[in-house]
């Protein structure tokens, strides 16, 4: 087996111009951002699948087919195909539908897949293997490695779609492939997410979320001083969730396996701080999907985002002595004030109000303290993004950003059906250290071993093999899910 290399170089030996094979719209139309798109800020989201080495391509072929299909897929989702511009009346960014084309980097690196850190993604994805979407909606990237296996990495800008648009659109790419049906056409009416009149909303929205600007973002730094820069992967074991969901159960009430895992993350968190730190009380924010509670509106289809920030608060000394059923409480509480069709429907007062500007939780700009922000994409079908070439061997959510203002935990699953959990984080070193130290061992870093062993997958130096079928993460189930909480 191929030991982990932190250093290799990776050689960008084409790059491509992709437009909507038939574009549906008139030149230079433009979409407005809708109220919740105003508040999903400007930072990327990216997501990386490796893949075996094809049989019968070889990597040119390969590429052409991707931009080929791309191409068609663009029609569908014109959008991405265009550019966020500034409305010269409003001052507020909006997308200009002119069919610019999206960018396809090719590049090869100079090492095997089975070479890669998985778990230090700083020292592996950053170096040039994920690209940014910058001025672009939408940037991918195909990279060859010396085994003859290859990687995809897509990057969005958040303003235009959230996780499960992301993956929306990567799954009407794989059914085109397949010369499927779409199974979800896009809707990209943002006009349908429209305040109400006259604006009716809570004051307490003004706790969670404030106006911001590009710059802010790019230049978030924690209260705290925090260095939130930390990009690691880890491996949780479905009979640890199952545990810690027990422990977070009391009565009547059975905690979530989100709940559950919260309660536990927000304990360590609580028992990582320094009382030299001089800090009484610490929070947790969870990233909650709108599609599932917004019935007052037809947004199912909606290509765009539909999220809001579900912001719990606790006492660092209460953490540290509560039950984990007792943490769980305040975690289920919390999420359940952001989960209801009048809570998305008054935040989107909130934003007109507040408009003209963009926004963003308080909890993710560092100004309330040390904070970890949970995202479940627990739904994220990785297995099923084959575009022609058979499924992804290992995949990740992932960001180019390059440190926050809160830590940042991203839960999604293996492809193993025990439940158990791959863990994309964003944190500082004394919370990594924190939850790789901690006696339970539930956080265990992605390493070779890991992977090719308890995962399922096969590095070798000529090929990456799947034993016995089965991916490192996507949906464990041929139904297709949303990521949701």
């Amino acid at each position: 087996m191929a030991s982990v290399n932190h250093h290799f170089k990776v050689d960008f030996t084409a790059r491509h111009t992709v437009k909507a094979s038939h574009a549906s719209v008139p030149p230079n139309y433009t979409l407005p951002l809708s109220n919740l798109d105003l508040l999903a800020g400007r930072s990327s989201v990216a997501i990386f699948c490796a893949y075996q080495k094809p049989e019968f391509r070889d990597f040119s072929s390969l590429v052409a087919a991707i931009l080929a299909s791309l191409a068609e897929t663009l029609n569908h989702y014109f959008p991405l195909s265009g550019r966020l511009v500034t409305n010269p009346t409003t001052d507020e960014p909006e997308i200009l539908c002119n069919n610019e084309g999206v960018e396809v980097a090719e590049a090869h690196a100079h090492i095997d897949l089975g070479s890669l850190d998985f778990y230090d993604l700083t020292n592996s994805l950053q170096q040039n293997l994920v690209p940014t979407s910058q001025e672009m909606p939408l940037r991918i990237q195909v990279t060859s490695f010396n085994c003859g296996g290859f990687s995809i990495a897509w990057s969005i800008d958040h303003a235009l779609a959230d996780a499960t648009s992301f993956v929306m659109f990567l799954a009407s790419w794989s059914e085109i492939v397949q010369t499927k049906a779409l199974s979800m056409p896009p809707d990209h009416r943002r006009s349908i997410i429209r305040p109400r009149s006259p604006l009716k909303f809570s004051p307490s929205i003004d706790n969670t979320f404030i106006k911001f600007t590009i710059e802010d973002v790019v230049n978030m730094v924690p209260m705290t001083g925090y260095d939130i820069s930390l990009k690691r992967m880890f491996f949780i074991q479905g009979s640890h969730l199952n545990r810690l969901q027990q422990q977070a159960s009391k009565g009547g009430r059975r905690a979530t396996k989100i709940e559950a895992f919260s309660a536990y993350l927000w304990k360590i968190l609580a028992e990582s701080i320094k009382e030299s730190d001089d800090i009484q009380s610490c929070k947790m924010g969870w990233l909650v999907e709108g599609r599932r509670w917004m019935v007052s509106q037809n947004v199912t289809n909606l290509f765009g985002n539909l999220l809001s920030m579900a912001v719990g608060e606790a006492d660092i000394q209460e953490l540290k002595q509560a039950k984990m059923s007792q943490i769980a409480s305040i975690a289920h509480d919390a999420i359940a004030e952001a989960s209801s069709d009048e809570h998305f429907t008054n935040l989107i007062d909130w934003v007109e109000f507040n408009r003209p500007g963009m926004f963003l939780a308080k909890i993710l700009a560092g100004f309330e303290g040390p904070a970890i922000v949970i995202s479940s994409a627990l739904g994220l079908p990785v297995k099923q993004m084959d575009f022609g070439f058979g499924s992804p061997v290992f995949g990740t959510q992932y960001t180019t950003i390059a440190r926050l203002g809160a830590g940042y935990v991203g839960t999604q699953p293996t492809g193993l059906g025990d439940g158990s959990w791959l863990v994309f984080t964003i944190l500082w070193p004394e919370l990594v250290k924190a939850l790789e130290t901690d006696p339970n061992h539930v956080f265990k870093p992605v390493d070779k071993v890991s992977i090719e062993e308890t995962m399922g997958i096969k590095f070798t130096s000529s090929k990456v093999e799947k034993m016995k079928g089965r991916a490192v993460i996507g949906d464990d189930s041929v139904e297709k899910r949303k990521p949701r909480l």
